[in-house]
């Protein structure tokens, strides 16, 4: 592992600046119906931010796979070329189609970690099971029922199971998930999109959420795990494997166990820092406010060795040259 990612540098602190520049690109086109053109301009955005960070950075989990024309894809190479040597783990924009329709729950998001410190995966699903640090990491289980889970939590935060609230995608896939928690007596909130943001959640000391399930993007379940390290949280996940491409991708990124359950520290190991900026309003984060020339920015960041974790209004005022 690098050595270089030393306590006196907090790179979550400079990478905000990343996420912040690509909240403002997407909020710019809030509403346009245009995932693509809003996609493209938080990317592009993102990547210009990066490039002026003193960094020698390479993207493991990207916007694009190894080999794509697509800036922040796999591979890419991102910041002055100077400084720490890091992975970084970064989606631009998690949630388009909120964006392109004006809805909640956009974030932008960037991790980063030592060497080799980010599982490598492909764009595939993974089931998903986070928690906060209360509740210890062998009391939950991917292959136990959900009530199971549910009432290992509420024992561990002592409270009664009515109490908790259980997040998830709107998903069919998610129906027979959806009842056996409604039977097991907890609240659901159900969001349409924000996979990263919804299993965040679960481990803010601050949330509003007890429990991430469910099925959501592989690659986004290494950067929830990322910032859920931060916190001293729990999350476990393993890749679903739906068919023989799904195996090919799996063992194209060199995972052989198919079976295989993930713990946070797994997914992201050693030093990891992780920025999030909320693009449109969400229970984690406040959306960009355009006003009179000024972009109002909510981000979190956060840093493994530490677990501090800093909440940042930022004010951008686009009449100065040093935007």
């Amino acid at each position: 592992m690098n050595s270089d990612l030393t306590p006196d540098r907090n790179l979550s602190l400079e990478s905000v600046r990343a996420t912040e520049a690509a909240a403002i690109a997407a909020v710019r086109l809030m509403g346009n119906g245009d995932e693509s053109t809003i996609d493209n301009a938080t990317v592009n955005a993102m990547r210009s931010a990066l490039n002026t960070l003193s960094l020698d950075g390479t993207v493991r989990i990207g916007d694009g796979m190894l080999g794509s024309e697509r800036k922040l894809s796999v591979g890419d190479k991102v910041g002055n070329g100077t400084g720490v040597k890091v992975d970084v783990a970064v989606v631009a924009l998690e949630g388009k189609s909120i964006v392109a329709r004006g809805g909640y729950n956009a974030l932008s998001v960037l991790a980063t970690a030592e060497d080799g410190g980010f599982l490598s995966v492909p764009e595939l699903y993974m089931d998903k099971i986070a928690v906060g640090p209360q509740v210890p990491k062998d009391a939950i289980d991917l292959d136990n029922e959900p009530a199971d889970n549910i009432k290992a939590v509420a024992e561990a935060k002592g409270v009664k199971i009515s109490d908790l609230v259980v997040c998830m995608l709107d998903r069919p896939r998610h129906g027979q998930l959806i009842a056996k928690v409604r039977d097991a007596g907890a609240r659901i909130c159900l969001i349409l999109d924000g996979d990263v943001s919804g299993a965040i959640a679960s481990g803010l000391p601050t949330g509003n959420v007890d429990v991430y399930m469910g099925i959501g993007g592989a690659q986004q379940g290494v950067l929830a795990a990322a910032a859920l390290k931060c916190f001293g949280a729990q999350m476990q996940s393993r890749l679903i494997i739906r068919n023989h491409d799904d195996a090919l991708k799996a063992r194209a990124a060199g995972i052989e166990d198919f079976k295989r359950k993930y713990q946070a520290s797994e997914m992201a190991e050693g030093n990891v820092t992780f920025a999030a900026t909320g693009v449109t309003d969400s229970s984690m984060l406040k959306g960009v406010k355009l006003c009179q020339g000024v972009a109002i920015t909510h981000s979190i960041i956060t840093r493994s060795r530490t677990g501090t974790f800093r909440v940042i209004e930022g004010h951008h005022d686009f009449s100065r040259s040093d935007k």
